[in-house]
């Protein structure tokens, strides 16, 4: 089982880039992202032209926060960190669910006002699915 637990924790490494690139969103006729697909990444690039401290915000939710988490629970699993940093690097992973509800918050608003069109794309689901694996990675964690 521990193993195991390594090895789901390290995927991570490689599907959080991943999810990072992968259309989130497929845009039309919406501000800041008309008739484009919007990535985690080209939605910060984005932000970064319109609010510099809210694209800071989101980088540190979306990409900062998981990858340290991540990485935290990899090195208390492989004994470099104390077992006791295992709660801290739940947190972290509580951060990245933040950005999730950001984007379903945009989702939403953009739908309700009716000010263009928003589909999801297999990016938020991979992101998502990210997230809440390393969620349960940590609960796991903790309980072994």
């Amino acid at each position: 089982m521990h193993m195991t637990l390594r090895i789901a924790n390290l995927s991570l490494l490689l599907l959080y880039p991943v999810a990072w690139v992968a259309p989130l969103l497929h845009a039309q006729v919406l501000p800041f992202f008309g008739g484009r697909d919007i990535s985690v990444i080209s939605g910060l690039r984005t932000l970064w032209a319109e609010d510099v401290f809210l694209a800071i915000v989101v980088a540190i939710f979306a990409l900062a926060a998981p990858i340290l988490k991540t990485l935290g629970i990899a090195l208390i699993q492989a004994g470099r960190l104390p077992r006791r940093l295992v709660p801290a690097t739940t947190l972290m992973g509580r951060l990245a669910m933040a950005d999730i509800f950001l984007v379903a918050l945009y989702i939403v608003l953009a739908k309700g006002a009716g000010v263009g069109r928003l589909e999801v794309g297999w990016g938020l689901y991979l992101f998502t699915g990210c997230v809440l694996a390393s969620l349960i990675i940590s609960q796991l964690e903790a309980k072994h």
